[in-house]
């Protein structure tokens, strides 16, 4: 291992870096998008104008596609992607591993007389047979039941990658339970559209479809390859485990928005260059707060169809970073002492009138529908809080929760101060019946000046996780490796099922006599009321907001046992069957995987954490301690008994402290492995993850500390990996 990282550093010429490997762009990107799409534009073209408004209702109005439409569909597609040089094709999925799965077929076909054609079909289009019990799956299929199956997802428009026509698709098993991300997503899109539309139905009757829009931020760290591959705890891990912070890190706040280097602007060139022909729309880059920490960020776009893109954009980054002899980072927190890396995810919600459900209108009517779904998004926040908080635990994640901008892990609502005012006047309002002077100070005191207030709607709170941003709610607590997927299933869940509860306790307001709007203010005043103890406008990092968020009976979940032992709980267990969303064993296996997950990346650290200790620390450690020893011998033999004594007085302090540190590490490490396999034989998945958290965990400190002193002290030629930990840092 030691051989091949100093290999890996020779190719790098660390006087002159690398040389520049220049992109050049065209002068309109617009002019690459979508070019490797089958999108609408392509599918006019190529498909007969029946199987084109086939998948535009199944777009739009999630009608099937009948078997001779898809044996066309599929011909075009084939025709379409010969032309740009594609020979196979693969349903392109997203298992619970976390990253994308794939299966590719070649479209050759032979035939007889010895010969071969290029043959795709309906058949081939709608099902692939994956292999499902090698993906994660809960314990919902065993080894010799292998049986699964993609199919296609005709709402997420096909691409080509390389030579590979890509189909997004879902994966089920033989059973018919899900086995991955985006099954789930489209139930719950199903299911907050149904909910919203009925909702919209008191302002606008021309309302027939609401479709949730995301608007992600990637973000992610850039190494050096060379650099990377001199860290075994970075390449096994994604994250360095040893090593004190660099004298200069982001200190001087000199890194974020500041100009981008040479080298990382050619690496962003091509990414958008491959986005675009994707069809992905990347609008925005830029430096991030930690040096070698960047941002990308696209325009919004329909949920699923942007899920997709990110989980497709992570993998074209990989590739794109290679060329230019980078590794992308997306560990939320690969460096201690600097900023971890988020994916804040932007959610709202539109018509298909063109409106946005969270953005106000300039009269009263439109500002009383903002309201409406302003006010049940805080409220399916309150109810389901810890389930949304157990949507992003993951052990990388809770490295990051809680610092350096970074939201804490109690889930509260941000909204500033002055739509929270807005809020209070609302709380108000008489219980039935409205005075016709009430309704008069409600619409244009209170209702019709939200427009004005949200011109300059407070600052934004970064220690927020769940935060009002002007015409959408930011979900800051993501982490950057998640796949959206699993937030927005939360999301859109706990919005359609507290949508579907205000139609009915409206509803059944207006059957006792009140008026629409007396019935909407009256829900929504007693909403306000049921809320306010999630609203915090303050900082979220304090430890007066810990104390006061218990008080308020707000959960503080830090580490992701205690938040997945939340979503067992029978009140979202039940949420989600009554929504369709899942069964009780579909959840029960989910949250299984998501256990064991965690134990493992944690099991995976203490065998590095270890291994590194024992075989490259200590022998660095005593091999620099011999140097000493054999100085502090020379300077005896020089000057005798006396004087050697204060001469050589740093040397023998430092002989003790090397000797101490070892002690400590080589204990700590014992104590690590007997930590790590008493957690390693427990059975119940809740508790193996908690003896991890709990036991095992805490132990890597001692050995961190341990190596940090001796890192101070030991000869840089001697130690094979402290000095890259801060080159890493360089541009």
């Amino acid at each position: 291992m030691s051989t091949l990282r100093f290999k890996a550093l020779e190719t790098l010429p660390f006087k002159d870096f690398r040389k520049d490997n220049n992109v050049e762009i065209p002068a309109k990107l617009s002019e690459l998008f979508c070019q490797n799409v089958f999108s609408e534009e392509t599918m006019r073209e190529y498909l007969t104008k029946e199987a084109f408004q086939s998948i535009m209702d199944a777009v739009k109005k999630g009608t099937k596609i009948q078997r001779h439409i898809a044996d066309q569909v599929a011909v075009a597609m084939k025709d379409w992607a010969m032309s740009k040089g594609v020979t196979h094709y693969t349903h392109w999925f997203q298992p619970l591993t976390g990253t994308t799965a794939e299966k590719h077929d070649s479209f050759f076909t032979p035939i007889e007389g010895g010969r071969a054609i290029e043959r795709f079909s309906g058949n081939l289009l709608i099902q692939q047979e994956p292999d499902a019990s090698s993906f994660p799956n809960g314990g919902i299929r065993n080894t010799f039941e292998a049986r699964g199956y993609t199919a296609w997802d005709p709402t997420s428009p096909a691409f080509i990658m390389g030579t590979t026509l890509c189909i997004p698709s879902i994966f089920i098993s033989y059973t018919g339970e899900t086995l991955d991300y985006k099954a789930p997503l489209l139930r719950a899109l199903n299911a907050v559209d149904e909910a919203a539309t009925n909702v919209m139905q008191y302002f606008d009757k021309n309302v027939t479809k609401v479709t949730p829009t995301l608007g992600w931020e990637q973000e992610y760290f850039l190494v050096d390859s060379a650099l990377y591959q001199s860290r075994p705890d970075l390449v096994l891990t994604g994250k360095t485990l040893l090593g004190h912070s660099p004298a200069k890190g982001q200190q001087l706040d000199d890194h974020y928005f500041g100009s981008i280097p040479t080298r990382v602007m050619n690496f962003m060139k091509e990414l958008e260059i491959e986005c675009m022909k994707l069809g992905i729309p990347a609008t925005t880059r830029h430096n991030e707060v930690a040096p070698n920490q960047f941002e990308l960020a696209p325009m919004f776009e329909e949920v699923n169809v942007a899920v997709d893109h990110n989980s497709l954009l992570m993998d074209i980054m990989a590739r794109v970073a290679h060329k230019h002899h980078f590794h992308i980072l997306f560990h939320e927190k690969p460096f201690a002492g600097v900023n971890g890396s988020g994916k804040h995810n932007n959610w709202s919600l539109a018509t298909d009138t063109g409106e946005n459900l969270l953005s106000p209108g300039k009269n009263p009517k439109k500002n009383l529908q903002f309201l409406t779904f302003f006010v049940n998004t805080i409220k399916a926040v309150h109810e389901y809080a810890d389930l949304l908080r157990a949507s992003i635990a993951s052990a990388s994640n809770d490295h990051r929760l809680g610092a350096n901008e970074a939201p804490p892990a109690i889930i509260s609502v941000f909204i500033g101060s002055q739509l929270f005012s807005v809020l209070e006047e609302l709380e108000k309002v008489t219980n039935g019946k409205l005075s016709p002077e009430e309704k008069t100070e409600l619409k244009l005191n209170v209702v019709g000046k939200i427009p004005e207030i949200l011109l300059d709607n407070t600052d934004r709170n970064r220690t927020s996780p769940f935060a009002f941003t002007g015409n959408k709610f930011e979900i800051r607590a993501v982490g950057s490796s998640a796949n959206c997927a699993e937030s927005m299933t939360v999301m859109n869940t706990i919005a359609a099922k507290q949508l579907n509860d205000f139609k009915k306790e409206v509803d059944a307001l207006i059957e006792t006599g009140l008026k629409k709007d007396e019935a909407i203010f009256n829900v929504l005043r007693e909403y306000i009321k049921q809320c306010k103890n999630i609203m915090f406008e303050g900082d979220g990092y304090s430890d007066d907001w810990a104390k006061e968020a218990e008080k308020r009976g707000l959960n503080n979940l830090k580490t992701t046992p205690e938040a997945l032992k939340q979503e067992m709980d029978k009140k979202f267990l039940d949420l989600y069957e009554e929504m369709g969303i899942f069964n009780h064993r579909e959840v029960e296996a989910r949250n299984e995987i998501k256990l064991e997950k965690y134990s493992t990346v944690i099991d995976i650290e203490a065998r590095v954490l270890s291994d590194i200790a024992r075989n490259h620390i200590i022998p660095s450690a005593l091999n620099y301690q011999n140097r000493l020893i054999e100085n502090v011998k020379g300077l005896k033999e020089i000057f005798g008994d006396k004087e050697f004594k204060s001469l050589a007085k740093e040397q023998m302090s430092l002989i003790t402290s090397i000797s101490e540190n070892v002690s400590i590490i080589k204990l700590g490490v014992e104590e690590l492995l007997k930590a790590r396999e008493a957690a390693k034989s427990i059975t119940d998945s809740q508790k193996q993850a908690e003896a991890y958290c709990n036991k095992v965990k805490p132990l890597f400190d001692g050995i961190r500390d341990a190596s940090d002193n001796l890192e101070m002290m030991v000869d840089d030629e001697l130690w094979p990996m402290t000095k890259y930990r801060e080159m890493l840092f360089t541009k």
